[in-house]
């Protein structure tokens, strides 16, 4: 895919979306040789990844999810990527979770690029704002991350991220899921988040 997209090999992450995934699900990529997760939650991943990464030591952890400013510091020092910074507060937060844990894990900014009121993200109008402000604060930021709408041709959207990417100067995109994920490697993705596609429909959430 990458070659299509004349990308180089190795240019694209692929992050395995993990979330209510069972350990014994996760370790049979693991063993085919995956070695990005990412999951939506901290506390689900402080129950399972400790004793996968006992093991796998090489494993990379993301967050891909929401991330509220009082779990800052356990995402700190879990995750080596977070994917949501999208309000002042939160980076506040993530600055001082930093200094104390001693851990900098890279950082997306999320932009919510379909102005949708139901998703995270900061508004496209607020991201050189927030930006200079993550900057101003210390934080390592690498990229941006948005989920288009749903139901609606994605590339125009992949294609805004990666132009607000380069203006900003940020290398990372983090764009493009299980069943859009070719589009976005081909508008200059370099982070997929793909869970489906490679573990099958998520188990139900219990009531």
């Amino acid at each position: 895919m990458e070659q299509v997209a004349g990308r180089a090999p190795g240019s694209v992450a692929l992050v395995a979306i993990s979330k209510t995934h069972e350990a014994e699900a996760i370790a049979q990529l693991i063993a085919a040789g995956q070695r990005v997760f990412g999951e939506n939650r901290v506390q689900e991943a402080q129950a399972k990844w400790p004793a996968l990464r006992a093991v796998h030591p090489d494993i990379v952890l993301h967050l891909v999810g929401q991330l509220q400013s009082n779990k800052a510091e356990d995402a700190v020092a879990m995750f080596d990527a977070i994917h949501s910074v999208d309000r002042p507060s939160l980076i506040v937060a993530l600055a001082k979770a930093m200094d104390k844990v001693g851990r900098r894990p890279d950082c997306f900014i999320q932009v919510n690029i379909g102005a949708e009121e139901q998703k995270g993200g900061c508004a496209i109008a607020d991201l050189p704002g927030l930006l200079a402000q993550a900057r101003d604060a210390g934080l390592p930021i690498v990229g941006l991350m948005a989920v288009p709408p749903a139901d609606v041709e994605p590339a125009p959207y992949f294609a805004l991220l990666d132009k607000l990417a380069r203006d900003h100067g940020l290398p990372g995109r983090s764009m493009g899921m299980s069943g859009d994920y070719e589009t976005a490697i081909m508008l200059g993705a370099t982070h997929v988040r793909i869970g489906t596609a490679l573990f099958g429909t998520r188990p139900p959430v219990a009531a």
